[in-house]
């Protein structure tokens, strides 16, 4: 792997992006949250939001997991102890932490576990979209927690973070819940894969989630498809699948994987691996009513033993990731970015290759910001594939040789006047020398 390389923007065609204000949180110690300008400098940072997804509301406060009062740092397995609303200068705004109890030096303890993912009613997913403002007070939140436990139908494991989504209002009521330990049997995993979840439920695969959003209103909807009432919840499984919850139900309505191999509209997709940011693009944007999620490959899913999975858990492999856009009705995929598609040619598809974490937002003027969270990588691709802009974190984590740890867990773009407190940056082109003619000059000997 490359040792030497450029941070801050790298690559920046104005007239060419969505130009505004990109937010992303890093896991490194005293940065937290990182707000820049599209020439990559830092207008401000929240060092006390050091965990998964912080979202931008629209008066410069933010929205996200905090650790500190029942843990020291961000740990991957408890989560968050609170879920915090914050001013822009500090003042708490709204918090919420009675999700889970806890044992803390002997003593049960609230906490929220929050981790992954948080969306504000008002807006369906976590990111800008025009004329749908998650709203500032008085509203419900949805996020992911997790719950410590034993499910004996579905593993002998000990699981110490089975996911759960929890919709919680503003005065701090749980409204709605949903985990897949307590659903399992709607999945659909073959008995062949049963098998390997009871011996090994590695990671907790196949009951761990990596995303939720509302659905949202839509097209599928409006045209009288129950299945996409605004209301419903669609996530991601760690494993090999995406799905839709009916809320007032909690009953799967739509679903694709855990196996790709038995419908041709599902081969043409191929396997979904290790899934993350899965959502409904949001009336107003491009490419409404479609699902865009980061395909991280990797490995993942449960199954019949192979070379690759002697005891047949994460027997599904792919080194190398996708961003899809998917119709939800006819299953084509009607937009895709890989390594192949920023021109690299077969047998370098892990050029572009996040194992973990990552996501895509869709912007309004068509184009996808997309976080290749390992390498700390944001980009700006139009509907061709062309990068437009690219950001590459300073904060490396690389060092650190923690797995979970992330350079950046998502970016989020929003307009310049989503944050009345930063006056719009000047905005400068930045177009790289060709790599061939890019060097760094040797020091002076200074004998």
């Amino acid at each position: 792997m490359q040792t030497v390389f450029p941070t801050g923007t790298t690559i920046y065609q104005p007239d060419k992006c969505f130009n505004g204000l990109t937010i992303y949180p890093s896991a490194k110690k005293g940065v937290g949250a990182v707000l820049i300008d599209m020439n990559g400098h830092e207008l401000k940072n929240w060092p006390q939001f050091n965990n998964y997804m912080v979202n931008l509301l629209p008066n410069g406060s933010v929205l996200g997991g905090q650790t500190g009062r029942v843990n020291e740092k961000y740990d991957h397995i408890l989560g968050a102890d609170d879920l915090v609303q914050e001013g822009w200068d500090g003042e708490q705004e709204w918090r919420f932490f009675k999700a889970d109890q806890m044992n803390n030096n002997g003593e049960k303890v609230w906490v929220a576990r929050q981790n992954h993912d948080v969306v504000r009613e008002g807006c369906p997913v976590g990111y800008y979209v025009p004329g749908q403002a998650p709203k500032i007070k008085n509203a419900k939140t949805l996020f992911l927690s997790y719950r410590t436990g034993e499910w004996p139908e579905v593993t002998r494991d000990y699981l110490p973070r089975a996911t759960r989504m929890v919709e919680v209002s503003w005065d701090g009521e749980i409204v709605w819940e949903w985990m897949p330990a307590e659903n399992f049997e709607q999945f659909g995993w073959s008995a062949e894969a049963k098998n390997a979840l009871m011996r090994r439920c590695r990671n907790q695969n196949g009951v761990f989630q990596n995303t939720c959003s509302y659905v949202g209103p839509n097209k599928w909807f409006d045209a009288g498809d129950e299945r996409f009432h605004p209301e419903n919840i669609i996530t991601d499984d760690r494993a090999t699948m995406i799905y839709i919850i009916e809320k007032k139900t909690g009953d799967i309505v739509w679903q694709i994987g855990p196996y790709y191999d038995r419908d041709p509209d599902l081969q043409k997709i191929e396997c979904v691996i290790g899934p993350h940011h899965a959502h409904i693009i949001p009336k107003g944007l491009p490419g409404a009513g479609n699902i865009l999620v980061f395909d991280n490959g990797g490995a993942a899913g449960y199954g019949a033993p192979n070379p690759g999975a002697p005891d047949g858990t994460w027997n599904t492999l792919r080194d190398h990731s996708r961003v899809l856009e998917i119709n939800p009705i006819t299953l084509e995929i009607v937009w895709q970015f890989t390594a192949l598609d920023q021109g690299f040619a077969d047998g370098e598809e892990s050029r572009f290759y996040s194992r973990y974490q990552s996501g895509a937002q869709r912007l309004p003027n068509g184009n996808t910001l997309i976080t290749e969270s390992r390498h700390g990588r944001i980009i700006e691709v139009t509907p061709k594939c062309e990068i437009v802009w690219e950001y590459v974190s300073p904060h490396n984590l690389l060092e650190s040789k923690t797995l979970f740890a992330s350079n950046a867990f998502r970016g989020y773009r929003v307009p310049y006047d989503w944050v009345p407190q930063v006056e719009a940056s000047t905005e400068r082109a930045v177009i790289p020398p060709p790599n061939g003619q890019f060097r760094i000059t040797p020091m002076e000997d200074k004998a």
